[in-house]
């Protein structure tokens, strides 16, 4: 049986060739990190804060209840009242995706059923979000995000 000589210069390269594989991997998962995640909630935070406990109110104020639920392809989201009484709004835009990363995000098409609004949608299991923004009749903004979990 014979044995090779463990020489400085191989090692040089056993050690440079673990690190590098180390940097290679943590550069590649900050890459990937940076680029799939926006990060982005508002583009400026102070201009956002100075109205932020005003509209917080008037969106209490409306005391709405909402939930959403997947079941055979179709996204249900219930807006009610603090009587529990459907509420029928002026404008409902939605975008529902994962939390992570905006490549799955989609703009459901909601109908309003006399009950509940409702939508296709063709989902994954997983953690899904619905950023949605609903204009009441009287033209107070609520914003939500309504946490969807989906198994099939």
């Amino acid at each position: 049986m014979s044995t090779k000589e463990l020489t400085g210069r191989k090692f040089f390269l056993i050690i440079a060739s673990f690190f590098g594989v180390i940097i290679t991997v943590n550069v590649f998962m900050a890459y990937q990190a940076v680029s799939t995640f926006p990060g982005l909630v508002t583009s400026n935070s102070y201009v956002a804060s100075q109205t932020f406990n005003d509209e917080r109110a008037a969106q209490l104020a409306l005391g709405w209840d909402v939930k959403g639920v997947v079941a055979d392809g179709v996204l249900t989201l219930s807006i009610v009242d603090s009587d529990a009484n459907p509420v029928p709004v002026a404008k409902l835009d939605a975008i529902l995706g994962r939390a992570t990363h905006v490549s799955e995000d989609t703009t459901p098409a909601f109908e309003f059923d006399g009950t509940a609004y409702v939508a296709a949608v063709d989902l994954a299991p997983g953690n899904w979000n619905l950023r949605m923004i609903a204009i009441a009749q009287d033209g107070t903004q609520f914003r939500q995000r309504v946490v969807i979990q989906f198994q099939e």
